[in-house]
C-alpha cells in the first residue's frame, strides 16, 4: 500500500489559500454596480464568494498601480480610462474573448470597447453599462429639434442651453458630418475642424439663454419653460418626461455621445475563472435588466430592455432605436495635447460678444 506524502505547513497554506481564492472573488467597482440581490444570486449559483470595494476611475488607477495589479479579480474603470494606463503600468490581463457569451452583448458596443482599449493586438476590456448625453427637447414648443444643429438655429433664439464644455465641441463636430475621434491622432487637422465649431458657436451666441454648469438648474428651466432645447444628459430628460410628456431626451439625428463603463481583470488576479463567470452573469439579460432598474443606467446586455420595469422600458425603446443604439459616439482616450486646444477654444467662446 502507497503511503499517502507528508503535507508540510508550508503546503497546507498553500493548498487552503488557493481554495480560498477559488471560493472568493474580489471585485473592485462602482456604488450601485453590484447590486445586493445579484450578488447573492451569483454566490448562491457559483458557490463563490463576492466581496465589493467602492471605487472611482481615479482610485481603481492608484490602487491597481500600487500592487501593479494585484489585490482584485475584476475592476470597472470606464473604457476610455484603460489604454493609456495599460500602456504605462500593465496593470491588467488581456481578455480571453472566447470565455465571454458575446451573444449577450450589444455588438456595437462590444466592438466600440474592443478598439477603444485596444494595446497592441490584444484588447483589455468588456462593456457593462453607459449613459449618453443628446438633446432635451420640449417637443410641444420646439417639435422640430432633432439635432445638436438645432442648439445653433434662431428659431429658438432666447431658449438654447448647454454646457460650455468639450462635449459640446465634439456634439457639433458630429452634427458637422464629422468625426473628431478619426482626428484624435491628427492635432492640426482637429484644431482645424474646432477652429470651425467654435466659429459656428459664437455665431450663434446671440441665441443661447445660458450656458448651464449645474444639471438641476437645466432641469429648473426646462420645467418652467424658460429653455425648449438643450443638450443635456438622458435621465435628465427622462425625469423631465415623467413630470411633463412635453419634455423629453431626444436622441440626435447625428447620434448621442455616450461613456461606457467596463468589466475588467487585473493584471494579477487569483480567481480568473470567477472572474469570467461573474462577467457572464452580469451580462444575462435577465440579471441586467434587475441591475438597470434598479440603477437606472443602460446596459451592454442585448435584450434586457424588454425584461425592463415599464416606465424604464419605455423610456429606452421612446428614445433609441436599434440604430440609435449602434449610432452612439462612445468617448475614446483623449490625447492630452487636444485638451489644450479645446480649452483655448472654449476660453474664445465665453469670452466673445
Amino acid at each position: 500500500m502507497k503511503k499517502l506524502p507528508i503535507l508540510t505547513v508550508a503546503m497546507v497554506t498553500l493548498l487552503s489559500g488557493s481554495i480560498l481564492n477559488a471560493d472568493t472573488l474580489k471585485v473592485l467597482t462602482w456604488k450601485g454596480y453590484a447590486p445586493k440581490a445579484l450578488v447573492e444570486k451569483f454566490e448562491k449559483e457559483t458557490g463563490i464568494k463576492v466581496e465589493l470595494t467602492y471605487s472611482n476611475n481615479e482610485e481603481m488607477i492608484s490602487k491597481l498601480r500600487a500592487t501593479r495589479g494585484a489585490g482584485f479579480d475584476v475592476a470597472q474603470p470606464s473604457q476610455d480610462r484603460i489604454s493609456s494606463v495599460q500602456k504605462k503600468y500593465k496593470i491588467y490581463k488581456a481578455l480571453d474573448y472566447s470565455k465571454i457569451d458575446s451573444t449577450q452583448i450589444i455588438t456595437s458596443m462590444l466592438t466600440a470597447v474592443k478598439k477603444n482599449t485596444k494595446v497592441g493586438n490584444e484588447s483589455f476590456a468588456v462593456p457593462h453599462c453607459y449613459g449618453t448625453s443628446g438633446l432635451i427637447v420640449n417637443t410641444k414648443l420646439a417639435p422640430d429639434a432633432k439635432d445638436y444643429s438645432d442648439l445653433l438655429n434662431p428659431l429658438y433664439k432666447g431658449k438654447i442651453s448647454y454646457r460650455l464644455k468639450r462635449p459640446t465641441l465634439i456634439a457639433m463636430a458630429f452634427t458637422k458630418g464629422d468625426n473628431p475621434f478619426d482626428k484624435y491622432d491628427n492635432p492640426k487637422e482637429y484644431k482645424i475642424l474646432m477652429d470651425s465649431v467654435a466659429e459656428d458657436l459664437k455665431k450663434a451666441k446671440p441665441y443661447v439663454k445660458n450656458y448651464w454648469a449645474n444639471g438641476d438648474a437645466l432641469l429648473g428651466m426646462m420645467r418652467s419653460g424658460e429653455v425648449t432645447v438643450a443638450m443635456g444628459w438622458d435621465n435628465g430628460g427622462w425625469k423631465l418626461h415623467k413630470e411633463n410628456p412635453d419634455l423629453d431626451f431626444i436622441t440626435p439625428k447625428s447620434g448621442a455621445l455616450g461613456w461606457i463603463d467596463t468589466f475588467t481583470i487585473p493584471a494579477k488576479a487569483k480567481n480568473v475563472a470567477g472572474a469570467y463567470k461573474w462577467i457572464n452573469f452580469m451580462l444575462k439579460p435577465e440579471n441586467a435588466a434587475y441591475f438597470t432598474n434598479d440603477s437606472g443606467y443602460g446596459t451592454a446586455s442585448n435584450g434586457a430592455i424588454a425584461l425592463l420595469d415599464d416606465e424604464k422600458k419605455a423610456n429606452f425603446e421612446r428614445s433609441f432605436s436599434k440604430a440609435d443604439i449602434d449610432n452612439i459616439k462612445w468617448y475614446p482616450p483623449v490625447p492630452a495635447q487636444l485638451e489644450k486646444i479645446e480649452g483655448k477654444l472654449l476660453d474664445k467662446i465665453k469670452a466673445s460678444n
